[in-house]
């Protein structure tokens, strides 16, 4: 009956509206409590009355006036006025509560003021779950559509990848599509980038934010260009060695990679390509092309590297020289020689010969390809250490020969005094250029003496030691042997004291007739400067 009363003065009466509620709209949560508040304070009022306005039908909610708080029958026992200040408390909210309040204040004679406000029952977020069209992708050519639903009231949706949210510009490949309740994020020509985190959907609203799971989709790519390493290796590999060839591409599946040698397949050779593959095939010491395939069993998708080029050597070793008997007589101006150098593995392409760390000779004959050298005749100076160098691309190795030519005795001679006084020492010494060195005696005035040594020393000299001495050199190889006289005399004490030389006597002259003009000079001087009496 009140709710009637009160509708008919409404009707007859002006409403007029001023701010008596503030700004909405107001949130809650479902099963929970909300206060709309009102800004009354000791309100004058016959009747406050509270209705819901769902955009279908207008609901009564509470009166208040004379008689007391009436609550109609939707909202028995969750609704409540305070008679005070006209706020509306509920409880228990449904999702069925979202819509508009209004409250109306009638005064006794009939003025109503009225206001609305709008209540938001949210409901919390749940169930965040992001779905795919396909379980795999194959980069450029796939176009993914990712699609997160999850439970709520006024939801916001973002993407992420891992924890950067996805930029989605106008007109590119990524675009978002949102509803109320769902989000779709597609990606037209996949990227392996895309995805190379997981995919994170964010569902929010003004209550609460929930993630989904991390979700991925394996991207399959590639298999890009691959790389080689060494990417440029030497033209020549030292058979043996520890070398081989890395082939590596940025591919998902992993690549099957394959070996190729000027086009053939090499089998028995996965990453890497030994030099135990390339050795058992037949020319592998030729210079062949390799180059490394790679093959994605899911992209159905072929690389090739660049082809790189190189040759097997194998080193030169075992170098050994042939080279006259250690026990042959080489013999200056009568014997000849001949020297070769061979390998016992290893393809040679340089030969060197050395004499003492030199060039050989231009007269010692040698062969074309250098395999050997030639004396016809043996000089003495062809004695020396004789080394030959073999050689090709990935090595080097040498050998050596000291030969020996017997020569000589040549040039003997005897250094020492030619002039001695009594009672000084004589020291004579003979020399000879000999291979082997020579065997010395000496003669006295003719006489064979017993000094075998290449020096004739005398303590002190006397008067009979004045005479010629010779000097014999023998070499016990070539049989050879040389003779040098040399002439010593012996005189009294003091006869070989040097006198003055021709030079010094002419100083002496020069330097007594310098004095003298000197004098004779100062004498005329002087008589210049006395003064002469006069006779007069």
């Amino acid at each position: 009956m009140t709710t009637t009363i009160v509708a008919l003065l409404l009707a007859l009466s002006g409403a007029v509206a001023r701010d008596i509620l503030p700004p909405g709209p107001v949130d809650a949560v479902v099963g929970k409590n909300v206060t709309l508040q009102t800004l009354l304070k000791d309100p004058e009022y016959a009747f406050i009355i509270w209705n819901f306005n769902n955009e279908r039908e207008q609901i009564p909610v509470a009166t208040v006036g004379p008689q007391g708080l009436k609550v109609n029958a939707p909202y028995e026992g969750r609704a409540s006025v305070d008679p005070k200040s006209g706020t509306l408390s509920l409880s228990a909210l449904t999702a069925a509560d979202s819509g508009d309040f209004s409250i109306n204040v009638v005064k006794a004679d009939g003025d109503t003021e009225t206001a609305e406000i709008k209540l938001r029952v949210l409901e919390p977020v749940s169930g965040v779950v992001v779905t795919a069209n396909m379980v795999e992708a194959l980069e450029h050519n796939s176009t993914l559509v990712l699609t997160c639903n999850a439970k709520g009231s006024f939801l916001n949706f973002t993407w992420l990848n891992g924890t950067e949210p996805i930029a989605t510009p106008a007109g590119g490949r990524l675009s978002v599509e949102q509803s109320e309740s769902s989000s779709r994020l597609t990606i037209a020509r996949v990227l392996r980038y895309d995805l190379s985190r997981p995919i994170i959907c964010s569902a929010a609203n003004k209550l609460e934010t929930k993630k989904s799971a991390p979700f991925s989709v394996p991207v399959y790519y590639g298999p890009d260009v691959p790389k080689l390493k060494p990417s440029e290796p030497p033209r020549f590999v030292r058979a043996g060695s520890d070398f081989n060839l890395t082939c590596t591409s940025l591919c998902n599946p992993p690549a099957a990679l394959a070996w190729y040698r000027n086009g053939t397949l090499l089998d028995g050779a996965g990453a890497t390509l030994t030099l135990k593959v390339v050795q058992g095939r037949p020319m592998w010491d030729k210079l062949n092309q390799y180059s490394c395939k790679a093959t994605n069993a899911k992209t159905k998708r072929v690389a090739t590297s660049p082809v790189v080029s190189f040759a097997v050597i194998e080193p030169v070793s075992g170098v050994k020289m042939s080279h006259p008997a250690a026990a042959a007589v080489l013999l200056a101006g009568n014997s000849s020689a001949n020297l070769s150098c061979q390998a016992a593995a290893g393809a040679v392409t340089d030969r060197t010969w050395l004499k003492d760390g030199q060039p050989l000779p231009a007269r010692v004959a040698a062969a074309p390809d250098g395999s050997w050298i030639g004396f016809t005749t043996l000089q003495r100076d062809d004695n020396g250490l004789y080394e030959c160098r073999l050689a090709n691309a990935v090595s080097s190795e040498k050998a050596a020969y000291k030969m020996v030519v017997n020569f000589g005795p040549e040039e003997v001679k005897v250094s020492g005094e030619t002039a001695v006084e009594v009672r000084d020492g004589i020291n004579l010494r003979c020399s000879a250029a000999s291979v082997p060195p020579a065997n010395f005696t000496w003669k006295f005035n003719g006489t064979l003496t017993d000094i075998k040594t290449s020096t004739y020393t005398i303590a002190e000299a006397t008067y009979k030691n004045t005479g010629t001495y010779t000097c014999q050199a023998r070499n016990t190889v070539t049989g050879k042997s040389a003779v040098y006289t040399h002439n010593l005399s012996v005189k009294e004490e003091g006869a070989l004291d040097e006198g003055l030389s021709d030079g010094a006597i002419a100083g002496i002259i020069i330097g007594v007739l310098a004095a003298l003009g000197l004098a004779i000079g100062l004498v005329i001087y002087c008589r210049q400067k006395v003064p002469v009496e006069s006779p007069y």
